[in-house]
């Protein structure tokens, strides 16, 4: 059975979705699909977690952004044309993906922390080091994705190859598309993983959705998403 391609995934969302702040990103981008051309194989999930870190000029700054204090060249594709990756390594050994947000310069990012898959599953567990007999079974699927290092693990993505793509480009093998799956509200929560500003209400999830990491920590309030920001 052959892989799909990107466009059958849905609409590529504009450089316009990502331009506003990350905290107005974030709850827009749950129920999106976040696909990987590797190859000729397709790897989707639809995005059921996401965390919005804060610009520099955010009044507190979020000392928990990697660009709290400005550009560097590390963080350099935050401070670019919103719509791109921002890969970074964690513990000499993970990746996690971020999208950037708003007006060039301004460096909000929203965190990728969870996908439900979609496409490419068995794949997705093969990049894991997983079996992917018993997939269906639900557990194994649960997990695949479940957090930013697995996602990342999960996709194939890695800083070198992947940080600073350009996800509005039609040509990019790395790409957010709209397949019309509908999200009336999300689930509000403290962030999780940090130290700093760890309580700041900036993670959004899918209500009820099995594959968001950190279950027991999903804890929150739920708010509708207007309209207009589906």
């Amino acid at each position: 059975m052959g892989h799909p391609a990107l466009e059958e995934l849905g609409t590529l969302l504009p450089r316009a979705f990502f331009e506003a702040p990350p905290e107005v990103v974030a709850p827009r981008l749950l129920g999106k699909v976040l696909a990987h051309r590797a190859g000729g194989a397709v790897l989707a999930g639809r995005i059921v977690e996401a965390e919005a870190y804060l610009g520099p000029h955010n009044d507190p700054p979020d000392p928990a952004a990697h660009a709290h204090r400005g550009p560097t060249v590390r963080n350099s594709a935050l401070f670019g044309p919103a719509g791109h990756a921002y890969i970074y390594s964690i513990y000499g050994r993970y990746f996690c993906m971020n999208v950037s947000c708003e007006a060039e310069g301004r460096a909000g990012c929203v965190l990728l922390r969870a996908l439900e898959p979609l496409e490419g599953a068995d794949l997705m567990a093969r990049n894991r080091g997983l079996a992917p007999g018993g997939l269906g079974a639900g557990g194994l699927t649960r997990q695949l994705a479940s957090g930013p290092g697995r996602l990342c693990q999960a996709l194939g993505l890695t800083r070198r190859s992947h940080n600073g793509l350009d996800l509005t480009d039609p040509a990019s093998p790395l790409q957010i598309r709209d397949d019309g799956y509908e999200v009336s509200e999300a689930l509000v929560t403290a962030r999780i993983g940090i130290r700093q500003a760890a309580d700041w209400p900036l993670r959004f999830l899918l209500p009820g959705n099995r594959c968001v990491s950190g279950a027991k920590s999903a804890i929150g309030k739920r708010v509708s998403i207007p309209v207009e920001f589906r």
